[in-house]
This record gives C-alpha cells, structure tokens and sequence, in this order.
C-alpha cells in the first residue's frame, strides 16, 4: 500500500497508514483514535477563537481511506469528540450521517474525552478484542500472551535533531515488552507526547511512514 509500513505480530499483518491509521487486511477493519472532533468549538465556548472548519480535513481524510479501503467496520480507539461543549448540531448531524457515507458500520471504543456525551446511534464501547489484537483507548494488558494491544489517547510523537533543526512528527509506536502498540492522533488540531528511543517507532512524514526502529 502506498506510502504505508507494515508491521506483522504473531503471523498477522497490520498496515501502518500515512493518514495516522492502521488497516487489518485479514478482517478488513480500519482502527484510528483520538479524532477530537469540535475542539475548535470547545475552545470557542471558553472564548479563545479557533477556526471553525478543522474538523473538515479530519472526515474528509476518513472517508477518503473509506472508500479506498471498503472495510467491513471503522472502530474508533477513543476521543471521537473533544467533549460535550463541542458536541453541537452541525457535528452531530455529520456524526449520524457518517456510517451511511462510509458504507459500512462505524464503533467508538469509550475515550476519556467522549465520557458524559450522547451521540445518536454510537454508543461507546469498552475495550474488546478483534482476533490477536486487544482494543483500548487507554494502554492496557492485553488479556492473552499472543494479543497485542493497541491504543490511543498518548498522542505518540518523536523528536529529531536540536535547536532549530528539530522536527516534531507523529508516530506509531511498538512496545515490545508491554505488547502494546501506540496509534498517533488522527485529528489535526491534537498535541502530541513524546515516546521513548526504546520503542520500535514508525514516523509520519511527508506522505509516508518511514521506520526507525528501536535504540
């Protein structure tokens, strides 16, 4: 797949995406987290102005992997929505038309950030398992020693070079040890948490995902 990395566990594959996804060919399923949707209004309910319209780039991109991708169900690994005060009626609307727009069944995996809020049609999920991987927001113990878990809500990001060389870009992070494989954010307006140089990383940059391996 272009400009994807693919990183197998246990005889299975996973294809690492450029757009800050994962895809499971086996069970055609799309995983992404912490999307963050109506942040921009949250800050705005708090008077601090943000453009209206990131949102946008955020569903087109997921429709666009969608339609390339035709997966049986997109599973949402938590913080579908930046929280409540954001929740308003032209997000809601978009919310409840988008299973329809992406062709197949959407689910949200229950994030910190989606507690306390109702959306139409989506109720959240505790953390489940899909085959050998284990689903959660938060980094959790995969419940069997053949699972690996994998997680949103880190916002995993690497730092290179110094001063003002450095670069800041979103990753996918493995943890080998904790069998747990950090997503980065999907949504735009997100910050972004460093990891460790003793996780197997994966950066995003420039349309690709470009491995880095682990010192």
């Amino acid at each position: 797949m272009k400009g994807s990395a693919q990183l197998q566990w246990q005889g299975h594959a996973l294809e690492l995406l450029p757009e800050r996804a994962i895809w499971d060919p086996a069970q055609r399923l799309l995983l992404l987290a912490d999307l963050h949707l109506g942040k921009a209004e949250s800050f705005q309910a708090h008077g601090i102005p943000l453009p209206s319209d990131g949102d946008l780039g955020n569903l087109n991109r997921l429709l666009s992997l969608a339609e390339r991708l035709k997966p049986a169900q997109v599973l949402v690994l938590g913080d579908l929505i930046h929280s409540r005060s954001g929740l308003t009626t032209e997000l809601r609307e978009k919310l409840s038309a988008l299973p329809e727009l992406l062709g197949c069944r959407l689910r949200l995996i229950g994030g910190n950030h989606d507690r306390g809020s109702w959306i139409a049609g989506l109720s959240a999920e505790p953390s489940l398992a899909a085959g050998v991987w284990w689903l959660s927001h938060e980094p959790e113990c995969a419940p069997e020693p053949g699972c690996l878990n994998l997680c949103g809500h880190l916002h995993p990001v690497t730092i290179l070079g110094r001063g003002h060389d450095r670069l800041r870009l979103p990753c996918f992070a493995l943890d080998h040890q904790r069998r747990r494989l950090l997503l980065p954010a999907f949504g735009d307006l997100t910050g972004g948490h460093p990891v460790g140089a003793d996780l197997e990383r994966w950066l995003i940059a420039e349309g690709q995902v470009l491995p880095l391996g682990a010192s």
